[in-house]
């Protein structure tokens, strides 16, 4: 992106050479994670008029419409060059022509061509670079993406730890705060967390020091606006009967005391029972030390576990089972499935691939890219090993009995409790 900045600053010392710069760059990555941004950033740095338009006003009812106002923009922009063009959302236009479907389509081929065409018809030493954006590279027509069209393809993906601290910062500005917050901490808290949604945490902090009638934003603000963002606000109407309460209590100590008792699991830094507007009744939350990019097989294993604790406690105290667990299981099986389909950790298929992800910046679904026999086979291993890792969290549990009592009875009158007070009771 410096490049095409500098290239628009002095184009010179590029043709002294004979490189040509590239013509377009797409952006892809996530949602919320800067692409529109980082186009305007560009154009910005480069101090060239900037024309952006989304894809979906090419898309017309007419046939012909769409083309003609490719033509128009792309002559504006020979005109004004230097320039940046950038096209919000390409995959509107952009998708891969196929020989199914009648009018409508055939205006999305016709744009798409006339897009096509114009790339490769003007001038590169001109200065006009297109930008694009998108969070569905995958379903682009390959002729965009050929060399002298797009050539580059810059992922802007989710920020890393020290990109959320930075990002934090930047929003924080805007807001008044307290004396001593510690973002890094924030920052290891919101792991996953795009830039769009960490200037949302800044601002529900904001919004919450309004409520509690403060002028500035403390910590214990941000701590709470990660979890508004996460798992929604608090239901101060919604109260749990005491029996509820109390099989709620246990649950989330289950999860806690499994993490805590394994090796190789994030610690624990907080466990609550109040309920949340996702419908979550209480939850336990997890934060690593570091940035993490992978996870050995061991930790997986672990990971599921702790998803089966809740329900294991229920089990054992009250011998019978509620519905609480629903989340749990869902997370349970879905890293289950991953081990054998897409991590090749089963001995039975080793590093075959069984599963094919689609759009894996928009929630990645998978498919099934086997014959049913294996698809049977899967569906055993995968019971295989969450049950397996339910054994293990029965016996842990059942081991440590005295500190779930005495941890879900604390938890019971707190509500909420820091990691901090839950090491000190498992450790005393």
């Amino acid at each position: 992106m410096k490049e095409i900045v500098d290239f628009l600053h002095n184009p010179q010392k590029y043709q002294e050479i004979g490189a040509s710069m590239p013509k377009g760059a797409l952006l892809v990555g996530p949602p919320g994670t800067g692409k529109t941004l980082l186009a305007k950033a560009v154009a910005g740095e480069a101090e060239v008029p900037f024309f952006s338009i989304s894809g979906s006003e090419f898309v017309e009812m007419f046939v012909g419409m769409g083309a003609a106002k490719v033509r128009d923009l792309f002559k504006q922009a020979n005109e004004k060059a230097p320039c940046i063009v950038f096209i919000d959302e390409i995959d509107t236009i952009g998708k891969k022509r196929d020989n199914g479907g009648m009018g409508g389509n055939d205006e999305r081929e016709q744009t798409l061509n006339q897009l096509l065409t114009e790339m490769d018809g003007f001038d590169g030493s001109k200065g006009v670079v297109i930008l694009a954006a998108t969070n569905r590279p995958d379903s682009l027509d390959p002729a965009l993406l050929r060399p002298g069209r797009f050539d580059r393809r810059v992922p802007v993906e989710l920020p890393d730890l020290a990109g959320r601290e930075a990002i934090l910062k930047v929003h924080a500005k805007k807001v008044k705060l307290g004396d001593n917050i510690d973002f890094n901490a924030i920052a290891r808290a919101a792991s996953g967390a795009s830039g769009a949604e960490l200037a949302n945490m800044v601002n529900e902090a904001a919004l919450r020091a309004v409520r509690d009638g403060r002028k500035f934003v403390t910590q214990a603000d941000l701590e709470e606006s990660i979890e508004v963002v996460i798992a929604g606000y608090q239901k101060k109407n919604k109260v749990l009967s005491d029996k509820e309460k109390l099989i709620v209590s246990y649950h989330e100590i289950g999860h806690a005391l499994v993490a805590a008792l394994q090796t190789n699991s994030a610690p624990v830094t907080k466990i609550t029972i109040i309920p949340r507007t996702s419908g979550a009744l209480g939850y336990t939350m997890q934060v690593d030390e570091g940035e993490r990019n992978l996870m050995s097989k061991e930790e997986i294993e672990n990971k599921i576990a702790t998803y089966t604790g809740g329900r294991v406690a229920e089990e054992l105290i009250f011998h019978s089972i509620t519905t609480g667990a629903s989340n749990d299981i869902e997370q349970a099986t879905k890293l289950a499935r991953a081990m054998i389909t897409r991590y090749g950790m089963s001995e039975e298929f080793g590093m075959v691939a069984l599963e094919t992800v689609s759009n894996q910046y928009l929630g990645g679904d998978t498919s099934l890219a086997c014959s049913q026999d294996t698809a049977k086979e899967i569906d055993q291993k995968m019971i295989e090993t969450v049950k397996t890792q339910y054994e293990k969290a029965t016996k842990l549990l059942s081991e440590n009995m005295a500190k779930l009592h005495e941890l879900a009875k604390y938890l019971y009158e707190k509500e909420t409790i820091t990691g901090e007070e839950f090491m000190q009771i498992l450790n005393s």
